[in-house]
């Protein structure tokens, strides 16, 4: 018997959305005039990881540029940006424990030396900006959809060798400005934090006050990483570590503070290609107990895929998109593709955005330039949304919770998810000058894309839908 005839039928995409330098969301119009140049097929039995949430990070200048609109266009920002429906309805959240360097000032919640029982431990400062802030955005996530995940740029000073937030000289704990150039003390492979028992179980006594007071507070965390880059020396609040040292008191200490609290824990974040951080963690006899997936950023997208096969089982999340220049402009938009298709492309499930929103400066308190979401004009008080919020809107309102990685071939510059639903979501970039039609076979039909000239489009087919 001869094997039968596979017949392609023509469809129509159920939906598409372009992203230009010009035009941020348009349906991208089809042109009959344009032949495919290139087809590509999609074998939606070949999948790999799973997607579980994409969103930002919170800072207390975030919250300083949100707090110049007025109280209806910080509503409708916020309503956009998390609220379900036609925004992009982000579901996960990242939060500093204690001073980041998009902070008003530098602080712990224990800044008393000694203070080895935590007794004097304070969540207050945080009223000033951070918990107003993510209280306004979990109003607006449904709960079960709602992930807040937290970590620590540096812990209490007196906890460090150096006795400063910062980890380059000079250590006077002032802001610096414009100052990108300070030569490092220590490096990587070196110990910042006082790495003995006694200073170990304060540090997990501080972690659990932390998660104890925000679920007092209305908001529970259900992850949190030990360092925000542990290799990175700053001159902001910072502390290096070395991968065994940090993996003891992740594993042997604040594992156990953390049992019953509802919080996880992810090892990260990791920024550096080495994948030794990850390693030493399940090295220790506990390990696999504890922590439970790791987050990357930056240079870790030199070591996630490693982990990914390595430790298929292990949850990985994109811990902090790269910030850019300050610019937000259409190469900073490219960059952030090629980031996403990095990080996404190599086993991450979740993907957090850095800044969400920033003045029209758009500078960290030190002089760091940088990009975000939403930009407020500090003159006008009005919001504008950066190229970068397209970019992000695209995959957080198409690509739904429980997604599965489509292994597409990748030399159309695409992203390819299977939704729970059985919708297909294809991302494409198109970096030339003229807009391109590509053809696409996905379960015996046969579609056509048109891509705008300079864009991102994302096309989504639903199954039974013409």
């Amino acid at each position: 018997m001869s094997a039968p005839l596979l017949v392609l039928f023509a469809a129509s995409w159920t939906s598409a959305v372009s992203t230009t330098a010009e035009n941020p969301w348009f349906a991208p119009p089809s042109d009959p005039g344009l032949r495919p140049e290139a087809e590509m097929t999609v074998d939606l039995s070949k999948t790999d990881q799973t997607m579980i949430g994409f969103g930002t990070a919170v800072s207390e200048l975030s919250w300083g540029a949100l707090s110049l609109l007025s109280a209806a266009d910080r509503a409708a920002v916020l309503d956009e940006l998390f609220k379900p429906g036609d925004g992009a309805g982000f579901t996960y959240v990242r939060t500093p424990i204690g001073a980041s360097d998009f902070a008003f000032d530098y602080y712990s919640y224990d800044d008393h030396p000694g203070d080895f029982g935590q007794e004097k431990f304070s969540l207050e400062i945080d009223e000033r900006a951070l918990l107003p802030l993510l209280r306004e955005i979990k109003s607006r996530v449904p709960a079960e959809s709602f992930v807040l995940w937290a970590s620590p740029w540096c812990p209490p000073r007196w906890m460090k060798k150096s006795g400063a937030y910062a980890s380059r000289p000079p250590y006077t704990d002032a802001l610096p400005t414009n100052d990108c150039t300070w030569a490092g003390w220590y490096t990587y492979g070196e110990d910042a934090f006082k790495c003995d028992s006694r200073h170990f179980g304060a540090y997990a006594k501080y972690f659990r006050k932390y998660v104890d007071a925000m679920r007092a507070k209305g908001l529970p965390v259900n992850m949190v990483m030990p360092q925000n880059e542990p290799n990175s020396c700053q001159p902001y609040p910072s502390c290096t570590w070395r991968g065994r040292s940090l993996a003891d008191f992740t594993v042997n200490y604040l594992g156990p503070a953390l049992e019953g609290s509802g919080a996880e824990i992810y090892i990260g974040t990791i920024e550096e290609r080495s994948t030794e951080k990850v390693h030493d963690v399940f090295e220790q006899p506990n390990g696999n107990r504890y922590v439970t997936g790791a987050g990357f950023q930056w240079e870790g997208r030199g070591s996630i895929g490693a982990i990914h096969r390595r430790y298929p089982d292990l949850t990985l999340i994109m811990s902090e998109h790269e910030c850019n220049d300050g610019k937000n402009d259409w190469a900073g938009f490219l960059h952030s593709w090629d980031v996403a298709r990095t990080f996404i492309g190599q086993g991450a499930q979740a993907y957090d955005y850095w800044n969400l929103a920033l003045t029209d400066e758009q500078k960290s308190r030190w002089g760091w330039p940088q990009n975000s979401l939403v930009t407020v004009d500090r003159t006008t008080r009005k919001a504008r949304y950066n190229l970068e919020y397209s970019f992000m809107k695209q995959m957080a309102r198409h690509v739904r919770r429980g997604a599965k990685r489509l292994l597409t071939r990748g030399d159309l510059d695409e992203l390819g998810f299977l939704n729970p639903d059985g919708s297909v979501v294809l991302m494409f970039a198109n970096r030339g000058s003229e807009p391109r039609a590509i053809a696409v076979v996905l379960a015996g039909e046969r579609l056509v894309a048109t891509l705008p000239a300079a864009s991102l489009s994302t096309f989504v087919r639903t199954p039974g839908k013409r």
